[in-house]
Protein backbone atom coordinates (compact mmCIF):
# COMPACT_ATOMS: atom_id res chain seq x y z
CA UNK A 1 0.00 0.00 0.00
CA UNK A 2 1.29 3.45 -0.89
CA UNK A 3 1.77 6.02 1.86
CA UNK A 4 -1.17 8.38 2.12
CA UNK A 5 -0.84 12.11 2.76
CA UNK A 6 -3.24 14.40 4.62
CA UNK A 7 -2.91 17.11 1.97
CA UNK A 8 -4.61 14.75 -0.48
CA UNK A 9 -7.84 14.67 1.52
CA UNK A 10 -10.41 16.47 -0.61
CA UNK A 11 -12.70 19.14 0.79
CA UNK A 12 -15.51 16.62 0.49
CA UNK A 13 -13.71 13.90 2.46
CA UNK A 14 -12.79 11.73 -0.49
CA UNK A 15 -9.09 10.90 -0.73
CA UNK A 16 -7.70 12.37 -3.97
CA UNK A 17 -4.99 9.69 -4.06
CA UNK A 18 -7.73 7.09 -4.64
CA UNK A 19 -9.06 8.95 -7.70
CA UNK A 20 -8.38 7.47 -11.15
CA UNK A 21 -7.47 10.93 -12.38
CA UNK A 22 -4.87 11.49 -9.67
CA UNK A 23 -3.27 8.05 -9.65
CA UNK A 24 -3.22 8.24 -13.45
CA UNK A 25 -3.78 4.57 -14.25
CA UNK A 26 -6.86 5.05 -16.40
CA UNK A 27 -5.76 8.31 -18.08
CA UNK A 28 -2.38 6.75 -18.89
CA UNK A 29 -3.92 3.55 -20.23
CA UNK A 30 -6.35 5.58 -22.36
CA UNK A 31 -3.46 7.70 -23.70
CA UNK A 32 -1.43 4.57 -24.52
CA UNK A 33 -4.38 2.87 -26.19
CA UNK A 34 -5.06 5.95 -28.34
CA UNK A 35 -1.40 5.95 -29.38
CA UNK A 36 -1.52 2.25 -30.34
CA UNK A 37 -4.77 2.77 -32.25
CA UNK A 38 -3.18 5.64 -34.21
CA UNK A 39 -0.05 3.62 -34.97
CA UNK A 40 -2.14 0.70 -36.20
CA UNK A 41 -4.38 3.03 -38.26
CA UNK A 42 -7.22 1.32 -36.46
CA UNK A 43 -9.73 3.86 -37.75
CA UNK A 44 -9.29 2.32 -41.22
CA UNK A 45 -9.84 -1.19 -39.86
CA UNK A 46 -12.92 -0.04 -37.91
CA UNK A 47 -14.36 1.65 -40.98
CA UNK A 48 -13.85 -1.49 -43.07
CA UNK A 49 -15.16 -4.04 -40.58
CA UNK A 50 -18.17 -1.88 -39.65
CA UNK A 51 -19.63 -2.69 -43.07
CA UNK A 52 -20.16 -6.32 -42.04
CA UNK A 53 -22.88 -7.59 -39.73
CA UNK A 54 -20.32 -9.01 -37.30
CA UNK A 55 -18.55 -5.63 -37.10
CA UNK A 56 -21.51 -3.28 -36.75
CA UNK A 57 -20.30 -2.05 -33.31
CA UNK A 58 -17.24 -0.57 -35.02
CA UNK A 59 -19.49 2.13 -36.47
CA UNK A 60 -19.01 3.78 -33.06
CA UNK A 61 -15.21 3.76 -33.30
CA UNK A 62 -14.79 7.56 -33.52
CA UNK A 63 -17.00 8.05 -30.47
CA UNK A 64 -14.95 5.47 -28.57
CA UNK A 65 -11.73 7.24 -29.56
CA UNK A 66 -13.15 10.57 -28.33
CA UNK A 67 -14.15 9.01 -25.00
CA UNK A 68 -10.60 7.71 -24.59
CA UNK A 69 -9.42 11.30 -25.17
CA UNK A 70 -11.80 12.53 -22.49
CA UNK A 71 -10.36 9.93 -20.11
CA UNK A 72 -6.86 11.29 -20.79
CA UNK A 73 -8.19 14.76 -19.97
CA UNK A 74 -9.22 13.65 -16.48
CA UNK A 75 -5.56 13.44 -15.41
CA UNK A 76 -5.01 15.49 -12.25
CA UNK A 77 -1.58 15.82 -10.70
CA UNK A 78 -2.72 17.76 -7.61
CA UNK A 79 -5.36 17.13 -5.02
CA UNK A 80 -8.27 19.55 -4.91
CA UNK A 81 -6.95 21.28 -1.78
CA UNK A 82 -3.66 21.82 -3.65
CA UNK A 83 -5.16 23.59 -6.66
CA UNK A 84 -6.21 20.51 -8.64
CA UNK A 85 -9.62 19.02 -9.29
CA UNK A 86 -12.66 20.73 -10.71
CA UNK A 87 -12.25 24.52 -10.41
CA UNK A 88 -16.05 24.91 -10.44
CA UNK A 89 -16.73 22.41 -7.64
CA UNK A 90 -19.41 23.84 -5.34
CA UNK A 91 -18.03 21.85 -2.41
CA UNK A 92 -14.58 23.36 -2.89
CA UNK A 93 -15.97 26.88 -3.35
CA UNK A 94 -18.18 26.60 -0.26
CA UNK A 95 -15.31 25.39 1.96
CA UNK A 96 -13.01 28.12 0.67
CA UNK A 97 -15.67 30.79 1.14
CA UNK A 98 -16.23 29.67 4.75
CA UNK A 99 -12.47 29.49 5.33
CA UNK A 100 -12.64 25.78 6.13
CA UNK A 101 -9.94 23.23 5.50
CA UNK A 102 -12.69 20.78 4.54
CA UNK A 103 -16.34 19.91 5.07
CA UNK A 104 -15.49 17.96 8.23
CA UNK A 105 -15.10 21.37 9.92
CA UNK A 106 -18.62 22.41 8.92
CA UNK A 107 -21.49 21.79 11.32
CA UNK A 108 -23.97 21.15 8.51
CA UNK A 109 -22.13 18.59 6.32
CA UNK A 110 -24.57 15.80 7.26
CA UNK A 111 -27.43 17.62 5.50
CA UNK A 112 -25.42 19.60 2.95
CA UNK A 113 -26.92 19.47 -0.54
CA UNK A 114 -23.52 20.18 -2.16
CA UNK A 115 -22.35 16.69 -1.11
CA UNK A 116 -25.36 15.06 -2.81
CA UNK A 117 -23.65 15.77 -6.15
CA UNK A 118 -21.24 12.91 -5.36
CA UNK A 119 -23.87 10.26 -4.57
CA UNK A 120 -24.21 8.79 -8.11
CA UNK A 121 -20.49 7.91 -8.20
CA UNK A 122 -19.51 7.56 -4.54
CA UNK A 123 -22.70 6.59 -2.73
CA UNK A 124 -22.27 7.81 0.84
CA UNK A 125 -18.45 7.44 1.00
CA UNK A 126 -17.90 11.18 1.35
CA UNK A 127 -20.12 11.52 4.43
CA UNK A 128 -18.68 8.39 6.04
CA UNK A 129 -15.17 9.72 5.45
CA UNK A 130 -16.11 13.16 6.81
CA UNK A 131 -17.46 11.55 9.99
CA UNK A 132 -14.18 9.64 10.43
CA UNK A 133 -12.09 12.77 9.90
CA UNK A 134 -14.24 14.80 12.31
CA UNK A 135 -14.09 12.04 14.94
CA UNK A 136 -10.46 10.89 14.62
CA UNK A 137 -8.58 13.63 12.76
CA UNK A 138 -6.86 13.74 9.36
CA UNK A 139 -3.77 11.73 10.34
CA UNK A 140 -5.81 8.80 11.64
CA UNK A 141 -8.04 8.99 8.57
CA UNK A 142 -5.19 8.56 6.07
CA UNK A 143 -3.69 5.75 8.16
CA UNK A 144 -6.95 3.82 7.97
CA UNK A 145 -9.31 2.81 5.17
CA UNK A 146 -10.40 5.66 2.91
CA UNK A 147 -13.67 4.96 1.13
CA UNK A 148 -14.07 5.79 -2.56
CA UNK A 149 -17.52 4.21 -2.82
CA UNK A 150 -19.98 3.12 -0.17
CA UNK A 151 -23.52 2.06 -1.02
CA UNK A 152 -26.38 3.96 0.55
CA UNK A 153 -28.51 1.62 2.63
CA UNK A 154 -32.27 1.86 2.40
CA UNK A 155 -33.62 4.46 4.77
CA UNK A 156 -30.45 6.56 4.46
CA UNK A 157 -30.26 9.81 2.51
CA UNK A 158 -30.60 9.56 -1.28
Amino acid sequence: MMKKYVDLIGYCGLYCGDCHGFNGRIPDLARDLREELRKAKYDKFASFVSGFSFGKDFKNYEECYKVLGAMVGFRCKKGCRNGGGNPFCKIKKCSQKKGLEGCWMCETFESCKHLDFLIPVHGDAQRKNLRKIKRNGKDAFVEGETLWYSPIKSGERE
